[in-house]
């Protein structure tokens, strides 16, 4: 053979050989989407996987698009972190011109890890072309409020249960056996303990890539301690006695069937669980099993019939308190789109009337794990409704006012419960608001965990401390509190004046402090509205009955007597302490500094006394109860000790007199004016109308 045919022969032989492996690339792309449309997301990602990096970026780009893109879609869908770079590969290879979907699931995705930002340019570059599509809406709206969300918090506190959890497994959906709460089930994939120890190894799910999932019990002991963890008794039999010829895998221990995600009747003697087994290689979706309870084993598990089509899926049961009502996840025709909460109605001893909820529940994502508490508040999870990212617990409502349609009220649970991640599964223990929840929350590899919860009772107190007008503690105060709730309670202040009493929610309260000696303080407040516990601070500095109370902040323009408008908040305390006290007449006095002759000065602190008097009187004080004085500088400041602590050079008892002052440096004097410039009151009569 020369060498020009032999050159031929090679590039004919590499023509042959690209054909093949572009045959074989298309052939396993066909693969990877059969599996993909029967749910085997795990398998289909792995497969779309090895073909990506095969796929030229200039020749195949847009079958390169599609490949990332649907490795994306099920990485997403079985909530694998790889999703977001599988969407930047088909953004890249620009599959948004085959399908603008991509923005969406791309924003979703972002949001679930937490990256609310690029999450939010997402969803706008979809809804430039999707603009009335809610969950791209609900999406944006959310990602714009979160760090909102997260500042307002919540009352309920929560823990791991790591009682339940196992490492590197997933365990979720716990529910109540029944009314007692001292038995609880739950969905969990790890591995059971066989006799010897050893633990039984099965084949991971083509779904999730994870091992199959199983229902697991325990129960509490006399001391109140969740006792050993075991696989529901009676639930299952020997996996090696199945018959192979319904195992899709092969292998005997393989054969066992998925089953989780289950609710009881309030006996516990009746249990709905989720059911799901490839028969033949073919995953005919989930279905709803029904099993009763005998002799403390379950019995032998029935299908509950809710579609006459039997390849729709349904899952995740739960009863509404009087047994007559399930609720139940599925794709059924009819909903709003991806997976929405249904309905059916029990009829004799079958399930009718299938229908979904409406649009205030579903959406065009997923609506999952509905359960219902005691008091029938419906709550169930969403990747829809504006929340955190992932799955977000929803509480729902019917709004009662509409009679003409079902008009539900959401709430979502908030941070307590939801975050970045999946927060789903939610049971309550009997009529309270505690109970537990699964979440895959912080942890990086996305196992589910249970999660318990309490709301601490609201507790309200009201506290604080009674003293003088400088500070001093009044041991023997006395305290006054009346409610509109009747309630009507007197306490004795401590011996530092502090006192604390607990109070009661949706309650407007009136405070009174007393002393002997002094003048009575008065507070309102009230407790409605409060949605956490509060303690309340209400001190009380109460003024003398025998000696003058300066009053602090009242202005006036210079050689001028008409009051500053930032006089009134100090003048608005005087109409309050007189109201509080109306039994009382006062002396309302006006004092200058030594500065301008005497005559002035005594006209004018004559006219701003009673610039003072008439702001009262505007604000309803009786003119009887005033008597405006102008002293001018006859009555100079004595030092008590408070003053000589502020003014350390000014000694106790000093009167501040023209000599005094004049004594002092050009500042001190300027401070010593300022301290003789005041407006005061005194106490004339407490008899005021009382005879």
């Amino acid at each position: 053979m020369n060498r020009q045919n032999a050159n031929i022969f090679v590039l004919c032989l590499l023509s042959i050989i690209v054909g093949l492996s572009s045959c074989s690339v298309q052939q396993r792309i066909k693969r990877a989407d059969k599996k993909f449309a029967i749910g085997e997301y795990y398998t289909a990602a792995d497969i779309y996987k090895s073909c990506y990096g095969q796929l030229s970026s200039q020749k195949d780009k847009k079958l390169k698009g599609y490949v990332a893109y649907q490795q994306g879609e099920c990485y997403r869908l079985i909530n694998n972190p790889r999703a977001v770079n599988c969407y930047q590969n088909a953004l890249r290879n620009k599959y948004y011109l085959q399908d603008s979907t991509i923005f969406l699931h791309a924003a979703q995705a972002l949001q679930y890890q937490g990256k609310y930002k690029d999450a939010a340019k997402s969803y706008e570059l979809y809804l430039e072309a999707h603009p009335d599509n809610y969950v791209a809406q609900a999406g944006k709206y959310a990602c714009s409020k979160i760090d909102e969300w997260k500042r307002e918090g919540s009352r309920y506190k929560v823990q791991e249960a790591k009682e339940f959890n196992q490492k590197r497994t997933s365990n979720f959906a716990p529910m109540f056996i029944g009314d007692n709460n001292d038995a609880l089930m739950f969905t969990s994939n790890r591995q059971e303990k066989q006799k010897g120890g050893k633990k039984t190894m099965k084949r991971p799910s083509n779904v999730t890539g994870q091992q199959l999932f199983q229902l697991f019990q325990t129960r509490k002991n006399a001391a109140g301690a969740w006792e050993e963890i075991e696989p529901a008794e009676g639930l299952y039999g020997d996996p090696d006695a199945e018959k192979q010829e319904n195992d899709s895998t092969g292998g005997k221990s393989a054969a066992s069937a998925e089953m989780g995600v289950c609710c009881f009747s309030r006996d516990g003697r009746t249990m709905y669980f989720t059911y799901s087994k490839p028969i033949n290689g073919q995953d005919l979706g989930a279905k709803i099993y029904k099993s009763e309870r005998a002799s403390g084993e379950w019995g032998e598990a029935q299908e509950v019939k809710l579609f006459a089509d039997s390849t729709i899926t349904v899952g995740h049961p739960a009863l509404n308190p009087s047994g007559d009502t399930l609720y139940f996840a599925s794709d059924a025709p009819g909903g709003e789109g991806g997976k929405d909460i249904w309905m059916a109605e029990l009829d004799g001893d079958q399930w009718v009337n299938a229908q979904p909820l409406g649009k205030g529940i579903n959406t065009s994502a997923d609506e999952m794990y509905p359960y219902v508490h005691a008091d029938g508040t419906l709550y169930f999870a969403s990747n829809g409704q504006p929340g955190y990212g992932g799955l977000d617990i929803f509480r729902a409502t019917k709004d009662t006012t509409n009679r003409d349609s079902v008009v539900w009220v959401l709430y979502n649970m908030g941070s307590s419960f939801n975050g970045v991640g999946d927060d789903f599964g939610i049971t309550f223990e009997g009529e309270s608001q505690n109970g537990f929840f699964s979440s895959n929350k912080g942890d990086k590899k996305g196992f589910d965990k249970i999660y318990r919860f309490w709301l601490p009772e609201m507790e309200f107190y009201v506290e604080g401390k009674v003293t003088d007008e400088e500070g001093n503690p009044l041991s023997d105060a006395k305290l006054r509190i009346v409610g509109s709730d009747g309630t009507n309670n007197k306490l004795n202040a401590r011996r530092d004046g502090t006192y604390k009493v607990k109070i009661n929610k949706e309650v407007r309260y009136v405070m009174l402090a007393t002393a002997r000696g002094h003048l009575n303080a008065k507070e309102l407040f009230d407790t409605k509205g409060l949605k956490d516990s509060k303690t309340y601070t209400m001190n009380f500095a109460l003024n003398p009955i025998s000696r003058p109370v300066k009053m602090e902040n009242i202005f006036y323009e210079f050689g001028r007597w008409e009051i500053t408008k930032a006089s009134e908040s100090e003048l608005e305390k005087l109409v309050k302490l007189l109201n509080d006290n109306p039994n009382i007449t006062i002396e309302l006095s006006a004092h200058t500094d030594l500065v301008g002759n005497e005559q002035f000065n005594l006209e004018l602190s004559q006219k701003r006394a009673q610039s003072c008097c008439d702001y009262l009187i505007r604000h309803g004080i009786e003119k009887e109860r005033l008597t405006p004085v102008g002293y001018g500088k006859s009555k100079p400041v004595v030092c008590d000790k408070a003053m000589n602590k502020q003014y350390p050079f000014i000694p106790v008892e000093q009167v501040l007199d023209e000599a005094f002052i004049l004594s002092l440096p050009a500042d001190k004097q300027e401070i010593c004016n300022q301290i003789n410039r005041r407006t005061e009151f005194k106490v004339l009569k407490t008899t005021y109308k009382l005879y």
